[in-house]
């Protein structure tokens, strides 16, 4: 089973390292990405073995069928990502499509 990023989500991760720095969540911009790499790895490498929800409708303009799953990465802090699976040459794919947190994302689910 692989689990692949859209491009889309991969510019978000890409963002969201100057998003943290720019907006003072972290005072240098090294301790942002490594914060984004921690994430984006725990996402790649552990999504399969977490519990997956259908997603609600509202993130159907990400596409049909998803499920979500969530990863805390601090107390005030969950990140949620959206993701289909799908079969291809035998293989088990989990392709994400969104990703957002707590606080952009709670009002929804």
């Amino acid at each position: 089973m692989k689990v692949v990023v859209t491009a889309a989500v991969y510019e978000f991760l890409e963002n969201l390292v100057i998003t943290l720095y720019k907006q003072e969540y972290f005072g240098f911009e090294e301790d942002a990405r490594k914060y984004v790499d921690e994430l984006y790895d725990d996402i790649t490498q552990t999504l399969p073995t977490r519990l997956k929800k259908p997603a609600p409708q509202h993130y159907d303009k990400y596409g049909s069928g998803l499920y979500y799953v969530i990863f805390k990465k601090s107390k005030r802090t969950s990140w949620y990502a959206f993701f289909r699976i799908y079969q291809k040459d035998g293989e088990r794919y989990y392709q994400v499509r969104h990703i957002g947190n707590n606080h952009t994302e709670a009002q929804h689910l």
